[in-house]
């Protein structure tokens, strides 16, 4: 008994004219970029400020760097790790009462007017 071989020929693609065409392999995105995405979900939700708050800012010109920004949402990250709900956030010469489950700032008093303040409503306090 003979056992043979048989060879076929290599098959290769279509081209030309008649060829068969394929999608752009890229699509340009809808929507954020992965990292955008990413970060945000490392990050959390940013710390808010209420209209409050904002005002107060204003009106005793209080400015943050954004490293008083980072000290400040670490301290409300602290505090709710520790399951505080509202805390006194002392940051530098600033006093600050935070709603952490909302992550907001509800209201800030600065160095002259801190002098005879009562915090009321708060379960924790944290030295930023």
């Amino acid at each position: 008994m003979t056992d043979s071989v048989h060879l076929y020929p290599r098959l290769t693609p279509p081209s030309g004219p008649g060829a068969i065409s394929r999608p752009p392999s890229r699509v340009s995105p809808q929507g954020p970029s992965f990292e955008k995405v990413f970060d945000a979900q490392l990050k959390g939700p940013s710390l808010q400020f209420s209209k409050h708050a904002i005002s107060r800012m204003e009106s005793r010109g209080i400015k943050f760097s954004e490293g008083d920004m980072i000290r400040l949402e670490n301290a409300v990250q602290a505090a709710g790790a520790k399951g505080g709900r509202d805390s006194l956030v002392l940051l530098d010469q600033t006093a600050m009462v935070v709603s952490v489950k909302n992550n907001t700032v509800v209201t800030l008093v600065d160095k002259n007017s801190m002098q005879g303040n009562v915090f009321t409503n708060i379960d924790s306090a944290v030295i930023a």
